[in-house]
Order: C-alpha cells, then sequence, then structure tokens
C-alpha cells in the first residue's frame, strides 16, 4: 500500500511523511477515522514508506524488494494482532491454526482495506461467534517486540480494531506501550477510539483521519473505472465519506437506492399499509449491510430536504430526480421541525439493526412513525 493509491487526504499524507524525516514520529500512534475511512490504508502506506528502500519526498518507490513485501503484507517485521475466535484454550492453539487465521488477515486487508470488523467477520465465518484479542495474544505480541529487528530496521506492531482488546490484555500491553524497545512502533487502527480504555488512549499519539469528501470517492471512482461519472456522483452522495460503502454501492443498482425512499415515503404520505408491509417483507429478506444502506440512504435524504428547508441550494448533492423529489417533499410536506423527529428515528432504527434487532419489526414501526408524522402534517 503506498500512499498515492489512497485517495486524497493530502493534509494527512504530508504531515506523516514530514513526521518521519524529521524524526518526530511518535512510538504509538493511534489512527482513528470513521467506518470507511482510510485509517488501516494510512497505517499499511506508512508501513510501506518507513521499509522503503529508496523513499522519495513524497511516498514509496513502490518497486524496491520490501515494498513488494509490504504489497503482500508479509515482512518480517511486521507483525499484526487482530481480533479472533474467544476460547479459553487459546494459548494452545497449534502454530498451523495461527498462520492460517493470520493469512486470512492479510487476505482481508489486501482485498477489503476499508472493511470493517464485521465484514472480517463474514469473511471468515464467524457469524455469531464472540471475538477479542486474548491475554494470550497480548503475551504474544510482547514476546515478539522483544526479538531483534530481522533487519535492523522498525519492529512495528499493528493492532487492527484494539477496542477488541481484552480488559486484561489491554493492561497486560500497558508498559510496552510506554517503554518500547529502541526502533519499536506500535500503530493501533480504530473507527471506535471511544471504546478504548483511558489508559491506552493516554500512552498513543492521535492521528485523526477524515472521512473522504464526495469529490474524493467520485475521482476515485472514475479512476478506477468502476462505474461513468453521473453514478458516480450518486453514490458519492450516498456515502457520505464512507468508501467501503461507495464500493458496496457499485456492486449494487445503486440508482435504485433514492428511488426505493421515495416510494417509501410515498407509501407512508398516502397511509398506504398494504405497501408498507410488503416493503417491511422485502426489507427483512435483504441482508443486514442493506438493511442499513437503506437507512443511511434516507437520512442522506433527509439532510438534503433539511438544507433545502434552510434554502442552502448551494450545499446539495443530489441531482435529477432525487432533487425534484426534494424540492417537492420539502417546505410543504416537511419541514425542518418534522426532518429533526426523523433523524431521531432513523437514528434509533439504525442502532436496533447493529444489535440484531428483528428488521422487519425495525422498518414497520420506522414506518409507523413516518406515517403518523406526515398524518398530522396533512
Amino acid at each position: 500500500m503506498q500512499f498515492a493509491a489512497i485517495p486524497g487526504l493530502p493534509e494527512t499524507k504530508t504531515n506523516l511523511i514530514n513526521a518521519v524525516n524529521n524524526n518526530h514520529l511518535a512510538h504509538a500512534l493511534l489512527f482513528h477515522g470513521p467506518e470507511g475511512s482510510a485509517n488501516l490504508t494510512m497505517a499499511l502506506a506508512l508501513c510501506t514508506y518507513l521499509y522503503c528502500e529508496n523513499p522519495t519526498a513524497t511516498d514509496s518507490c513502490g518497486t524496491c524488494a520490501s515494498c513488494q513485501r509490504m504489497s503482500r503484507l508479509v515482512m518480517p517485521d511486521l507483525n499484526f494482532a487482530f481480533p479472533t475466535i474467544a476460547t479459553s484454550k487459546e494459548d494452545e492453539k497449534d502454530d498451523d491454526d495461527k498462520v492460517d487465521v493470520l493469512t486470512s488477515w492479510r487476505k482481508f486487508a489486501t482485498e477489503q482495506p476499508y472493511g470493517n470488523v464485521h465484514d472480517f467477520i463474514y469473511f471468515n465465518n464467524f457469524e455469531k461467534k464472540q471475538l477479542n484479542i486474548s491475554k494470550g495474544a497480548a503475551r504474544k505480541i510482547i514476546q515478539a517486540l522483544s526479538l531483534m529487528s530481522f533487519e535492523g530496521g522498525y519492529k512495528i506492531m499493528m493492532i487492527w480494531a484494539p477496542e477488541y482488546l481484552h480488559p486484561s490484555a489491554a493492561n497486560a500491553l500497558l508498559k510496552i506501550l510506554e517503554e518500547p524497545q529502541p526502533k519499536t512502533l506500535f500503530m493501533l487502527v480504530t473507527s471506535a477510539a471511544d471504546q478504548l480504555l483511558t489508559t491506552i488512549l493516554s500512552r498513543t499519539q492521535k492521528v485523526t483521519i477524515r472521512g473522504f469528501s464526495d469529490e474524493e470517492v467520485k475521482s476515485h471512482l472514475i479512476e478506477r473505472g468502476l462505474c461513468e461519472e453521473t453514478s458516480a456522483d450518486q453514490i458519492a452522495m450516498l456515502a457520505d465519506g464512507n468508501l467501503r460503502e461507495a464500493y458496496r454501492l457499485v456492486d449494487q443498482v445503486e440508482d435504485l437506492q433514492v428511488k426505493k425512499i421515495r416510494e417509501w415515503f410515498l407509501s407512508c404520505y398516502k397511509a398506504d399499509f398494504k405497501g408498507i408491509f410488503g416493503m417491511a417483507d422485502d426489507f427483512h429478506k435483504s441482508d443486514k449491510e442493506a438493511q442499513k444502506s437503506l437507512l443511511l440512504t434516507a437520512l442522506n435524504v433527509l439532510r438534503e430536504i433539511l438544507l433545502k428547508n434552510a434554502g442552502l441550494d448551494e450545499l446539495l448533492r443530489t441531482h435529477d430526480e432525487d432533487r425534484d423529489f426534494v424540492n417537492k417533499i420539502s417546505g410543504k410536506i416537511l419541514k425542518e421541525e418534522h426532518v429533526g423527529k426523523l433523524y431521531g428515528d432513523f437514528n434509533t432504527a439504525h442502532y436496533h439493526l447493529e444489535r440484531n434487532g428483528n428488521a422487519k419489526f425495525i422498518f414497520t414501526d420506522l414506518s409507523m412513525n413516518v406515517t403518523r408524522l406526515m398524518a398530522k402534517i396533512s
């Protein structure tokens, strides 16, 4: 992974490269950004830059032996820790099992660098299993970092999703986090820094990774030949800075997303319960990621309506039929106070979906809330 492979974010790339060149790189870095951001890819690009044999002023060379090995994540001095299946016998697993899990994680990180823990679970068929980073894993981290560097450079320990650290594992790492061996780096990569222990946070330097801009997402999709400009415009709006979501939308018929919201709101406005219950059945049959995506699309539509009501047309992202829908529903049907109420309802529904609530019940209850609100308006 090179910095050039990451869309946009020039300010973060420059800060990291300057820290390396000026010898100001902290020994423990926390790469924190929202879901679908470049928190993992930025950390991997920094590793590539540190190991590169011929780095330039702006990036690694991409051609030397070290860069080639980093493209496969097989550098001997780069170690990884990540959530695995929680078991009381984890420390007794044989080395072959460990190698298989590590190989799987390398493949996941290479193929889905913007994926989240749920994607990792599906990737490995870990559904309905508890994951954590155990105290035994922490002990292996300490052992790995106590050894001499294989090639005389940095020894790096990258901990992906450190919010899954078992409390005993987190406590076991505190001393080495604060006083590591020379030329030892910790890189913690997370989208949930608020779930980390304060003692961990206090020992790391935070590298905040912002979400991608619409233009960065759009340009990236077009440059990679994933879609045409018109589709890229809509996907960038729906993804809202989340490149993971943008990739997922490319694989779907993205033009139908806002259309579904239009049909749903119309059914609620007309109190068409037969149509609403039919949509609830379809919603229930779709996978969890599609369900969450539909709710996030609805939240983006509400954002557009809110901006239209505020007279901020220059900030609107929608185009063509979607813009017409926003123009028609804002003001006369949904005013600012109504949008605020719906924002809360949609976020609550998303919260319950994340916690494996019954999708059909969640969608039906949400639809009834929208219907009641629109009935009061009309």
